[in-house]
């Protein structure tokens, strides 16, 4: 059964060397089932063919709105589409992702029942996972068990895979005025902070590509975990729910990025360049690790994986990468 509603939902895409995935991306897009959406496709300056596919597709859907501009990067591209939202919901997309068909109307037909700012699925599909959830549950949460889960995170944490209320953005000036990577995080975890609460369902309808060898997260890059740390750093400074369980999400998580730059350091074979962020990767988690056992909300298992990983950060790291490089070669779906 299809929902009724008249409110426009406006869909952000940050576009940048997408033109191998952007058929199918925007054909998603544009074959939701709910119809009432403003595509919003940002060509960041893109060298390939990018912009004239956003191009060729305007013409033939009215809803699509393409915005081109030089490179400015994900973070730039995405405030630009913020700017040209007419909706009264908004959900951001990633440039080499696609959509369920029912994407836009399972997140809004949550947030309009449970009359919330934002709406989120805890789940997605990857291309290395293809099955949906068994069952569904929708539950909604206060701002603050939305906002320690996304922080951890127990969710996935990027902007995607979430609808936020178009005045709740605009209100308390959420955007992407940060560093990349990390970005999105910042971004749907200060919004869940700000949110009357948060609709929180399991359904599937998010499909995250992580066979997209040109994108930051195959392609091994020191800055990467530098900025995602900074912006963990930014969300505990402007906690808007300053509460325990808050501090201590942002504290497990800052612990946890340290452990990503190593891994980044030693998969790029660059110690002697990064030899401050190296040796922090190894000398900090270790000197948070009690702190951080004691009061973060993870599984008893959990922690003794943490554990181990501050016993042996390099072996562990090498592990993870070995682990990633033989999960890509297997993950051949397009």
């Amino acid at each position: 059964m299809r929902l009724k509603s008249d409110t426009k939902v406006s869909i952000i895409v940050a576009i940048y060397k997408s033109e191998k995935f952007l058929d199918k991306l925007i054909l998603s897009i544009i074959h939701q089932t709910y119809p009432n959406i403003e595509i919003i496709l940002v060509d960041d300056g893109s060298p390939d063919n990018s912009g004239i596919i956003c191009d060729k597709y305007a013409k033939q859907d009215n809803r699509i709105k393409v915005i081109h501009k030089s490179n400015g990067g994900a973070c730039d591209a995405r405030n630009k589409g913020l700017e040209a939202v007419t909706g009264e919901y908004l959900t951001i997309i990633d440039g080499d992702d696609w959509l369920a068909p029912d994407y836009i109307e399972y997140l809004l037909n949550m947030a309009l029942t449970t009359q919330s700012d934002m709406s989120m699925s805890l789940q997605i599909f990857t291309t290395r996972d293809q099955v949906q959830v068994k069952e569904d549950k929708i539950e909604t949460w206060t701002s603050e068990d939305a906002a320690v889960t996304i922080i951890y995170p127990k969710t996935p944490i990027g902007p995607w895979n979430k609808l936020y209320k178009t005045e709740l953005i605009q209100k308390n000036k959420i955007d992407f005025n940060v560093p990349w990577s990390g970005e999105g995080h910042y971004f749907s975890a200060m919004a869940a902070q700000y949110a009357n609460h948060v609709a929180v369902g399991r359904r599937k309808v998010y499909n995250y590509r992580l066979n997209n060898t040109g994108s930051g997260l195959t392609n091994y890059n020191v800055i990467m975990g530098i900025n995602a740390l900074w912006n963990t750093q930014n969300i505990g400074k402007k906690l808007v729910i300053k509460t325990p369980r808050l501090k201590n999400a942002v504290n497990y998580h800052i612990w946890s990025v340290h452990h990503f730059i190593l891994k980044l350091i030693i998969a790029t074979n660059t110690m002697e360049k990064h030899k401050k962020e190296y040796v922090d990767s190894i000398r900090i988690p270790r000197k948070m690790l009690v702190s951080v056992l004691i009061h973060s909300e993870v599984s008893f298992k959990h922690k003794i994986k943490m554990i181990l990983m501050c016993m042996f950060p390099i072996h562990y790291a090498q592990y993870l990468i070995k682990k990633e490089q033989m999960a890509l070669k297997k993950d051949l779906l397009k």
